[in-house]
Formats: C-alpha cells, sequence, structure tokens
C-alpha cells in the first residue's frame, strides 16, 4: 500500500501548476522527467496482484466514467462469484423496473360492515412483501383499529402473503443459524428473523425467543429452542410440527448472551405476533388463518381498506440495503422487479435468471449469471468487465452512484485516513474466500472512474466443510489481503489516470 506521504506527493506533482513554488538558490536544473515517468515508477496493476499472493484468482477493469474508455483491465472477462456487488445490480434493477418511488403498501382490510365496534366479518392483513416491516410498524396498524373503534370481529383474522413466492432459504449452502439466510414470503417481519436469548442461572439456563423491534419484544411460540449437553454442532435446526425447532450445545453458551435466528415460515411468524398485538389491544376475533396455496391468497376484492402501513420510497430502502447489504431486502425488490417485467418467478434462481437477461439487454453485460438477487449464492458470475459497463449505462452521476456508500482509505494499520485525496463510493461484497469492490472514483483532479475488482479463491471455499463455513480458517485473513490489494489498485489509478 502507498503511503500517504507517498501518495499526495505523487498526486501533487501530477496535478500542480508551474510556478507555485519559491525559486531555486542556485542556478542548477534538474533534468526534465519525460513524460508517463510516473506510470513507469509505479507498480503495474499485475505486479500488485503478484505481491499481494491471495491466493485464488483475481480480475478487474476500470474505465473513464465520462467517455466510458477501458483505461487498465486485468483478467477482465474472468467470470467471478460477485458476492454483494450482485445488489448493485439489483439496486439498477429495482430501480428501472418499479421506479425510485415505489412504496411498500401493508393494508388491513375488513371483508364485512363494522356497526358499534364489531366486525361482521374477516379481518385482513394483506402483505406486499415490506422487508423492512417490524413488530413497531404492525402495532401502530393494530393501534390505529382502536381509532375505528373496532373491538371485536365475528370472523377471523386473515393473512395474505401471495404477493411473492414462499422461499424456504436464499442459500442452501449456508449454515442453518444464520439470521442473514432467511426465508421469504409476501409478509416479512423483522428481517424475518427471532431474537434468541439465553442467560445463566444457577446450573441451567433461561432462553427466550421473541419478536423485538426497538420497543417491543412479544414472545413468540413458532419457534423453540432447547439447550442439549454435547459439543458440536453449535446449532441444529428441523420443522416439528409446523414449528421451528432449534437446538443448542450447552457448552457454546457462557453465561448470557443473544443471536439472531431466521425464522423459516415468516407468515407464521407474522400470524402469531399480529395475533398477540390484537389481544393485547383488547380484540375478540375467531381465530387465526393464513391464506395457502390450497386457498384463497388475497382478500376478496370488495374488502374495505381501514389501516395502510407505507414504507418509505425505494430509493430510500435500497439507500439502506446498499449501506447494510442486507439481503431479505434485495431478494424481495428483484422478485418484484421481476413480478414488474411480466413473469411470476417461482423461485429465486428463475427471478435471477430474469435479471441476467435485464442486465444484458439494459447495460450491455455480455455474461451475466445470477442465482439470486443478493449474492449470497457463490454460483453467481459476472465479469470485471460487464460489471463496469454496467456502472457505466448508470451514468457518472446518476442515482446508482448515490445509493453506494462511501469507502473509506485506510493506512497500514487499518485506521481511516481522514481528508484523504481519492473518494470512493462503491458496494463491497464478502463471502468465505471471496472479496469484491465496485463503484466510482473521483481523483484528485476531479476524473471520475468506474470499477469493479474481482478477488476469489473458489477452489478453497468450495472443499470448506459443513462445520467450517461460517468462520472458517483463514478467510479473515484472506478478506483483509484482497481488501489490501483493492486499495493499492485504487490508489494507483488515482495517480496514473488523474
Amino acid at each position: 500500500m502507498f503511503s500517504r506521504r507517498a501518495f499526495l506527493t505523487g498526486a501533487a506533482s501530477l496535478a500542480a501548476a508551474p510556478g507555485l513554488a519559491a525559486p531555486p538558490l542556485t542556478s542548477l536544473r534538474p533534468p526534465l522527467r519525460p513524460d508517463g515517468f510516473y506510470r513507469r515508477v509505479l507498480p503495474s496493476g499485475a505486479e500488485l496482484v503478484a505481491r499481494a499472493r491471495i491466493g485464488g484468482q483475481v480480475g478487474y477493469a476500470v474505465a473513464d466514467a465520462a467517455t466510458g474508455e477501458m483505461l487498465e483491465v486485468f483478467n477482465p472477462l474472468l467470470a467471478m462469484p460477485p458476492a454483494s456487488v450482485a445488489k448493485a445490480v439489483t439496486c439498477a434493477y429495482g430501480l428501472q423496473r418499479l421506479g425510485p418511488g415505489y412504496r411498500f403498501r401493508t393494508r388491513l382490510v375488513a371483508d364485512g360492515p363494522i356497526v358499534n365496534g364489531r366486525l361482521d366479518g374477516d379481518l385482513w392483513l394483506v402483505g406486499s412483501g415490506d422487508p423492512l416491516l417490524d413488530t413497531d410498524a404492525l402495532a401502530a396498524m393494530v393501534a390505529e383499529l382502536e381509532g375505528y373503534g373496532l373491538r371485536e370481529v365475528t370472523g377471523r383474522l386473515m393473512l395474505a402473503d401471495g404477493a411473492l413466492p414462499q422461499i424456504f432459504e436464499i442459500d442452501p449452502g449456508q449454515p442453518p443459524h444464520v439470521g442473514y439466510n432467511p426465508s421469504i414470503s409476501g409478509l416479512n417481519l423483522n428481517f424475518n428473523r427471532v431474537h434468541f436469548e439465553w442467560a445463566r442461572e444457577a446450573d441451567d439456563y433461561t432462553v427466550s425467543m421473541d419478536a423485538r423491534s426497538e420497543s417491543l419484544r412479544p414472545a413468540v411460540r413458532i419457534a423453540r429452542m432447547r439447550i442439549e449437553d454435547r459439543a458440536a454442532p453449535v446449532y441444529t435446526y428441523a420443522q416439528v410440527e409446523g414449528m421451528d425447532q432449534w437446538t443448542v450445545a450447552r457448552g457454546a453458551l457462557g453465561d448470557t448472551g443473544a443471536r439472531w435466528l431466521p425464522v423459516r415460515r415468516p407468515s407464521a411468524y407474522v400470524a402469531e405476533v399480529f395475533e398477540t398485538l390484537m389481544r393485547a389491544a383488547g380484540m375478540r376475533f375467531g381465530g387465526v388463518e393464513l391464506a395457502t396455496a390450497a386457498g384463497p391468497r388475497a382478500a376478496p376484492a370488495s374488502a374495505v381498506v381501514l389501516v395502510e402501513h407505507v414504507s418509505d420510497p425505494l430509493e430510500d430502502i435500497l439507500r439502506g440495503m446498499m449501506r447494510w447489504s442486507t439481503n431479505l431486502t434485495a431478494e424481495v425488490v428483484g422478485l418484484l422487479a421481476t413480478q414488474a417485467g411480466g413473469l411470476r418467478p417461482m423461485s429465486l434462481e428463475q427471478s435471477a435468471g430474469a435479471m441476467s437477461d435485464w442486465m444484458r439487454d439494459s447495460l450491455g453485460a455480455r455474461h451475466a449469471a445470477f442465482v439470486d438477487h443478493s449474492g449470497l449464492g457463490d454460483r453467481s458470475r459476472l465479469r470485471a468487465h460487464d460489471m463496469v459497463r454496467a456502472l457505466l449505462a448508470s451514468g457518472p452521476n446518476g442515482l446508482l452512484r448515490q445509493l453506494m456508500r462511501d469507502i473509506p482509505m485506510l493506512d497500514q494499520r487499518g485506521n481511516v485516513i481522514r481528508d484523504h485525496p481519492v473518494g470512493v463510493v462503491a458496494k463491497t461484497g464478502t463471502l468465505n474466500f471471496v472479496s469484491s469492490l465496485a463503484g466510482f472514483v473521483r481523483t484528485p483532479g476531479g476524473r471520475d472512474l468506474a470499477f469493479a475488482i474481482f478477488c476469489g479463491d473458489v477452489d478453497r471455499r468450495a472443499a470448506l466443510s459443513e462445520a467450517e463455513r461460517e468462520r472458517p480458517p483463514g478467510a479473515r485473513s484472506y478478506n483483509a489481503a484482497a481488501k489490501g490489494l483493492q486499495q493499492q489498485l485504487i490508489e494507483r489509478w488515482a495517480l496514473v489516470h488523474p
């Protein structure tokens, strides 16, 4: 990695105008440096890759964001797992198909008249797939019902989740307990995760499973935890009588702790929390029912909207997705974008295939093969050259660039270098032994560059055992080395292409 002093010296030499320094004390003139001197002094991109010795393969491409001129490439046609860089493509896909102002709407609708606080019929909770719906928002909807004076529903609480297909998990290759690999439904809650907490009491533990949000934490029964005396595995999962049954190894718990676990039946999860909130509000009703594939999946057209929870605009939701890399948001937006194009996908892979076609047709990417919209699956493949073409198509000052987050430049100890002369906004991507980065660089001279860097040791990743998948040995050092290489390449481009 170049030192800050070396970078600033080089940048100043390239950008400064003549005549700004004090006159020399003698008449001796140093020999003129020929054109391209710094290009010859700096290590080439290939030399930086070789020095990094991270293993596996590396591919990158960088272009002038204004003119589209390709400035430098290294294995640009090498198809690699993009990891969460795929979310940048999903972002563009959702913006084009749905529009930046699109909003998710979750509704409570009445299938019958309301007289004297009594609904003579069913009350429907109708989802649109909102990935950000949480317990607080659901509670606010129930509170609004009280404004109608509603106290009784003669029928049932019906839940309609047919806005999206039911998907058990994003990537089957992930450990079963990781919260970033949830199920997907037309009704999602708390990112389809349940909060598991434990505390030692004497010789045993107390455990809780709840649907917590910022201010509420209703207990749930849909997910259950049992502590078992074993060394490994730490967690196991099974569906037992329609419930998510978890077990955890006693020796892995320590004194206290908590973690988020994925929910595998999100609509049933929503149903239980909705029922709890309705009962807490003093509402009387005849029971709860999911509108499954065997029955009606939507409220009757004649039903009247009583309460509507409206999300923030898609532009703001995507900004959060790009910052926090939320997988559920990416998958929901990708599925809805595919539906907006006229296809009703029944799986993530089918929808991701439609996004691959869209990327080729709309963004000029000749080779794109996605298996999901979040990049969690390692079977997706993308070339650095094609990712740069997609960034160029989005425009040097387009909305996609505005939604990317700042990537700070770091010193050799990993500390942020404040006021660094190079500005980077990009999407990161990280899997075990996969590290990717794609976005835009603004050089000290004000030039905008579009770039993509894909690093991956696919063979090493494929060799991991199931027990190693969450924290495999060597993965952190690989990731750190790959990120170091990415920064060195960016610093080089800023000097060579000011």
